[in-house]
């Protein structure tokens, strides 16, 4: 179908006679610090997803460990390590040439989540980098992140998607493995099921 033929809103002024004012809650919530409640949030979240822009394009991609693997080092400024990952670096190559990020923190069995915006260094001095050894292994670079803004999201999108509810897990087999999307990727040069037979040791061994 046509983009022209979709009815597609081009301006502010068309989403605001759509939609009725935020709630004052909806922006009282937005700070530009932490509070003891958002820091708490941050300590109990073991995964995030950081989105970054730069000038090959956009990324998104997931980040976990432990809870409280990011670090609050003060009410505006919070470090990440960067954990081993697939030496693809999306991440890091748009924060080196823009340092605009934002950070979506979830907590398993917790409804709400935690959105933080703002910019991104990346730091590889020794003494930090070591701060943050899991198994003796250091990660190369932690990520400071100065907050701009942070706020809580509301549950509508949880609950709406029952993400907890263990009841709705899918088992595995539901949806297509890491070998089935890789061989589909690579025409089946390369994935299967010998992929998918060795990618839980695979993945034991190299966490950090």
């Amino acid at each position: 179908m046509p983009f022209e033929m979709l009815d597609p809103v081009r301006t502010e002024a068309e989403l605001d006679a759509m939609y009725a004012a935020p709630l004052s809650t909806s922006i009282r919530k937005a700070k530009t610090r932490l509070t003891p409640a958002y820091r708490g949030m941050v300590e109990a979240s073991p995964f995030l997803v950081i989105a970054t822009v730069g000038p090959r394009g956009i990324d998104c991609s997931p980040r976990g460990d432990a809870p409280g693997f990011v670090r609050v080092h003060d009410d505006s400024t919070l470090l990440l390590p960067e954990r081993r990952g697939n030496n693809r670096v999306d991440t890091l190559r748009n924060l080196v040439g823009d340092p605009r990020a934002s950070l979506m923190f979830l907590i398993p069995g917790i409804s709400e989540t935690l959105r933080v915006n703002g910019r991104a260094a990346l730091s590889r001095n020794a003494a930090l980098c070591h701060s943050f050894a899991v198994q003796e292994a250091v990660p190369k670079l932690v990520i400071i992140f100065h907050i701009e803004q942070v706020m809580f999201q509301c549950a509508r999108a949880i609950v709406r998607s029952h993400l907890w509810d263990a009841s709705r897990f899918r088992a595995p087999g539901d949806a297509p493995t890491a070998g089935q999307m890789l061989a589909d990727a690579t025409a089946g040069e390369e994935g299967g099921t010998e992929y998918d037979a060795t990618l839980p040791a695979r993945i034991q061994a190299t966490l950090y």
